[in-house]
């Protein structure tokens, strides 16, 4: 429970998040048609395809792979062969035959996402991490380990594309995704909800396994080679590393974020020690 100023000061900042989504909101209306993301391959389409908030504009697709989808009568598709599909895409982006331009999702408030979270579901708090590709694959290992959901800033994080969407395999459409305006504000609020934060970084002292223990855990981690800034190690409640062999340095962050989620899933069943 928030103590003090903390019912008033999330109201206010749940209130300052809506009036952020309504301006998103209103920008992605505005904007060119040329600026929606377009999704290629079978996972990525399909998962749109079976999303009901997410709205597919048009498809492209050979008749073979349209074959394998249940496209609704109200998407316009277009027929055409692998070379030209190859053209709506970058080069030599595996299409699988199938392209759709879509619409990019609603935004999601911090606030609704902590107000449905149970205990044993971690929460993944990635730290101006702009790869879409490792954002894609936390998205994925999200999915595969029962996250309740991602968090990243709102201008230092990847859009919605074809790149993220092809790595997620799916996900993007399945693990809720909150951006926030202020990574360190959003911290505290989760605080408040009741995650223990731990903050993934090399130079910790205390291994995951140590960190680990309350059933509410958020997993923070920084991009590659910057790491965690320092205002948003100073808004965990602990700091660990991964115990890694001394042959290589480090691992890549879609890696460790997937070795975190595991960890964590496993310790929430008593497993872990």
């Amino acid at each position: 429970m928030a103590k003090g100023g903390g019912t008033v000061n999330a109201l206010a900042s749940r209130a300052h998040a809506r009036h952020g989504r309504t301006m998103r909101r209103k920008a992605r209306q505005a904007a060119k048609p040329e600026n929606r993301p377009r999704f290629w391959g079978r996972h990525a389409v399909a998962a749109a395809l079976a999303n009901r908030n997410r709205a597919i504009v048009r498809i492209w697709a050979t008749r073979e792979a349209a074959a394998q989808f249940e496209i609704g009568g109200n998407i316009p598709i277009t027929y055409a062969d692998a070379a030209d599909l190859g053209r709506l895409v970058p080069r030599e982006a595996p299409h699988q035959g199938i392209v759709a331009e879509v619409e990019r999702l609603e935004d999601i408030l911090l606030a609704d996402l902590l107000d449905a979270a149970e205990d044993r579901h971690p929460l993944l708090v990635l730290d101006q991490v702009t790869d879409p590709h490792n954002v894609g694959a936390m998205l994925r290992s999200a999915a595969a380990f029962d996250a309740l959901g991602i968090v990243t800033q709102d201008r230092h994080a990847p859009p919605e594309s074809g790149a993220l969407a092809k790595a997620a395999s799916g996900a993007l459409e399945t693990v809720p995704w909150v951006r926030v305006v202020n990574l360190a504000r959003a911290l505290d609020e989760i605080a408040e909800a009741g995650f223990w934060r731990i903050g993934l970084t090399g130079e910790a002292e205390l291994t995951l396994a140590e960190a680990l223990g309350p059933p509410r855990v958020a997993l923070v981690l920084g991009a590659e080679g910057e790491g965690m800034r320092q205002n948003v190690e100073a808004h965990c409640d602990a700091l660990a590393r991964l115990p890694i062999g001394e042959r290589i340095e480090s691992l890549n962050v879609s890696n460790a974020a997937a070795i975190a989620l595991y960890a964590a899933k496993v310790e929430a069943k008593g497993e872990l020690r």
